[in-house]
């Protein structure tokens, strides 16, 4: 049910690979997830029929977290149980996680890049076939699933979201980690988590599941992280900046320019590596920094280093992370999946850091269960402070939340303009009316560097199509 949602499309076309028959069905079939499934040979079906599903009568449902109390197909497998039915996470657990080493990496932010660096490296040490499961589009792997080999490495993104609507635990409980890789802790899906120390209960549930010939790699600079210490029956080696000689893997000398950045790695004081690539933003190289000591602990626990560095100045990092979909003379145009304050003040920092003279455009979709709702209303009004203008995009299904915890867009325009007299800040009603207004505006400037910002976890109703085609033909 949903096969067409990244990480549900991908773990069927990995289950496929394995062996087994897939079928499914959706009520949003578009591409490129419907095309890779199409091609494939998986059969999808349009809509759920519940007299289909008895006739099908597959082996076993895979119920995505999207599904609810409601649904037809739902109602008749508990009116009947006529069917076996699980989570993906819980499908995952048993088909494939149970028969290799898992590396799951977890955090707020940085999840897919860090998973998908961890992927690519150790794909490149040549020796071996990782799994890996990714919850988008690498640009350096075939593609975001692979079962890869019993008792090898798998490496997949263990999100803290709930698994379904029958199971309210975090996906990654279901995860088996034999190395876990903890990026960062803070307040998010406020939908399903009180606050943070609920949070921080179910991620001191994963952390009890390493076991002790196992490793913890955590962000030693995160505060939220650190409070979850100490723990006595694994191993935990910790990630930082500075000052040098606080953290087991310290990044040093980080440099960056127009195209791209460089830094040192050094293990227990001595130098790994120096890293020249093409990705921009500390918090990236944090990213590579989680992921060759995940990867190296998983295959040499003795020695992280003896892992092959060498491939990551070629790493292209993952569509919709901080993605450059459009260059033209003066315009750059940007993607990304940022919905969170934090992640769009990271990214906000690295493109001002490398373009200070920019006029930089950020156009903000409230899309996500947290980003529609007040409880981040003041650190996101925070987090756009180095942008110019600020366009904010329609809540998402504004009309399924009480008024009252309905994140105010105008009260965030009008709070953005106060901070900085430089800065303008406008919501609309329809993003057809925000693209329109933010072409007209990209014209009147292209006497000037401009980048242009998109920060969206969903489609924004196609807009950034538009609008770069808009700046394509000179409209």
């Amino acid at each position: 049910m949903g096969i067409c949602g990244t990480a549900m499309g991908n773990a069927a076309l990995m289950l496929r690979s394995m062996g087994h028959e897939i079928i499914g069905a959706d009520t949003g079939i578009y591409p490129p997830m419907s095309d890779l499934l199409l091609n494939s040979g998986i059969e999808i079906y349009e809509g759920y029929d519940s007299k289909r599903l008895e006739k099908l009568a597959p082996d076993l449902v895979v119920v995505g977290n999207v599904t609810t109390r409601g649904h037809v197909e739902m109602e008749w497998l508990l009116d009947t149980r006529a069917l076996r039915y699980t989570s993906l996470p819980a499908l995952l657990n048993e088909f494939v996680l149970s028969k290799r080493r898992n590396i799951v990496v977890a955090g707020t932010h940085g999840k897919t890049t860090t998973s998908t660096l961890t992927a690519y490296l150790l794909e490149k040490q040549g020796t071996l076939t990782p799994g890996y499961l990714i919850g988008g589009v690498p640009q350096n792997l075939p593609g975001g699933a692979c079962a890869g080999v019993e008792g090898g490495p798998f490496v997949i993104e263990g999100d803290e979201y709930d698994s379904a609507f029958f199971d309210k635990r975090s996906k990654f409980i279901h995860y088996l980690p034999n190395v876990l890789a903890l990026n960062n802790l803070e307040f998010d899906h406020a939908d399903i988590f009180r606050d943070l120390e609920d949070i921080k209960r179910t991620f001191r549930h994963v952390m009890r599941l390493v076991p002790r010939n196992g490793f913890i790699v955590l962000n030693g600079e995160d505060k939220n992280l650190l409070s979850l210490l100490p723990v006595s029956w694994t191993r935990i080696h910790t990630v930082g900046t500075s000052p040098a000689g606080s953290f087991d893997l310290e990044i040093r000398n980080f440099a960056e320019n127009a195209d791209g950045a460089s830094f040192t790695l050094f293990w227990k004081g001595v130098e790994w590596t120096v890293v020249k690539w093409k990705l921009h933003g500390i918090f990236n190289a944090r990213n590579a920094a989680m992921a060759a000591l995940s990867a190296g602990l998983l295959l040499y626990p003795e020695n992280p280093t003896k892992l092959d560095l060498s491939s990551l100045c070629n790493f292209k990092g993952v569509k919709r992370r901080q993605e450059i979909i459009y260059s033209k003379g003066s315009l750059n145009v940007m993607e990304d999946f940022g919905h969170h304050p934090s992640a769009i003040r990271e990214t906000l920092t690295a493109v001002r850091q490398r373009e200070p003279d920019s006029f930089i455009n950020v156009c903000f979709e409230p899309r996500s269960n947290t980003a529609r709702l007040k409880v981040f209303e003041k650190d996101l009004i925070e987090s756009f402070d180095l942008a110019n203008a600020v366009f904010i995009g329609p809540i998402h299904r504004a009309d399924k939340l009480i008024v009252e915890e309905r994140l105010d867009p105008q009260a965030v325009c009008r709070a953005i303009e106060q901070r900085s007299a430089s800065t303008t800040a406008t919501t609309f009603a329809s993003n057809e009316a925000l693209v329109q207004s933010l072409i007209t505006q990209t014209k009147s400037r292209l006497d000037r560097p401009q980048m242009t910002i998109f920060f969206t976890n969903g489609s924004f109703d196609g807009i950034m199509q538009k609008y770069c085609t808009a700046m394509e033909a000179g409209e």
